[in-house]
């Protein structure tokens, strides 16, 4: 039986086992944060692959060279998936509609901040704008700002944060906000589109005001069918980064749909929410991927 090194959240650890068990592929657990390890004589399981490739890229590394083998996402896609900037000039420019986003990177004077949102304003004639650190995943540190006192009131937080913190990434994006927007995250595998769940937060946290989709914070993910146009867009973003297992979040309006971000760690949702080959085709990149080493 193959032997499949599983490193991310927990809950994707439970969901896949059994089902990709059935298919000859035992999952099995690598810790690699939050732990001492021996470099020389490290205390890892033998296996054969790896789902993807450990969230922090320091410990990941000293696991993924102990143990010496391919990995379904690896650390550049990791990286690259991360780098929301990043992702979302590539897919600018490979013509694929994305929101408007201007990058910072800090150190930045509120002047140029400020000038910066409101040339964005102007532009996508909105007064609601979303700023979100560069590199964190689950909606952590992202507000919406509808005044210039707020916003430079936020960029203060985030240059606290950039000065007490050896952060790695000291930007952030500005980015045009969607009012209601449908919120969708699709899955794609081995460059498929392979099912999606539409995240909606419960009618009385959206009553309260609160509009983050994030199920960490608080949302509830339903099974969906995308139409065609959204199912190949998401596709075609993961072409263009190149990362054959995806989670391609896509918003859509009465009259857009873009690409917001993507996520090479993809939580795997309840099959039932996917197409019904979702773990056949897992299974077989998976696959795919062991012998290629």
């Amino acid at each position: 039986m193959l032997r499949l090194a599983v490193a991310t959240q927990q809950e994707t650890f439970e969901r896949v086992r059994e089902p990709l068990a059935d298919r000859g592929i035992e999952v099995v657990a690598v810790r690699a944060s939050e732990r001492t390890l021996s470099l020389s004589a490290p205390d890892l399981p033998s296996v054969d692959a790896g789902l993807v490739f450990p969230s922090r890229p320091m410990e990941g590394g000293a696991v993924s060279a102990a143990l010496d083998v391919p990995w379904v996402n690896d650390r550049e896609a990791i990286l690259t998936s991360r780098n929301k900037a990043e992702v979302l000039a590539a897919l600018s420019a490979a013509d694929l509609p994305v929101p408007e986003t201007t990058l910072v990177s800090n150190p930045v004077d509120d002047d140029a901040v400020a000038a910066a949102a409101d040339d964005l304003r102007r532009r996508t004639d909105t007064d609601s704008l979303v700023i979100k650190p560069n590199s964190t995943t689950r909606g952590v540190g992202v507000a919406r700002v509808g005044d210039p006192d707020s916003l430079l009131g936020v960029t203060d937080y985030l240059d606290l944060v950039h000065d007490f913190r050896a952060t790695g990434d000291r930007s952030y994006l500005l980015q045009e906000y969607l009012p209601d927007a449908r919120d969708y995250r699709a899955m794609i595998v081995d460059g498929e589109y392979a099912g999606a769940v539409e995240r909606r937060l419960p009618a009385e946290e959206t009553e309260a005001g609160k509009w983050k989709h994030n199920v960490h914070r608080g949302a509830v993910a339903e099974g969906v069918s995308l139409p065609p146009e959204a199912r190949e867009l998401a596709e075609q973003a993961a072409d263009v980064l190149g990362i054959d297992y995806l989670g391609v979040d896509l918003l859509e309006t009465d009259d857009r749909l873009v690409v917001n971000e993507t996520n090479a760690r993809p939580t795997v949702d309840d099959a039932t929410k996917y197409e019904p080959d979702f773990y056949d085709r897992l299974a077989g990149l998976i696959r795919k991927t062991a012998e290629s080493r």
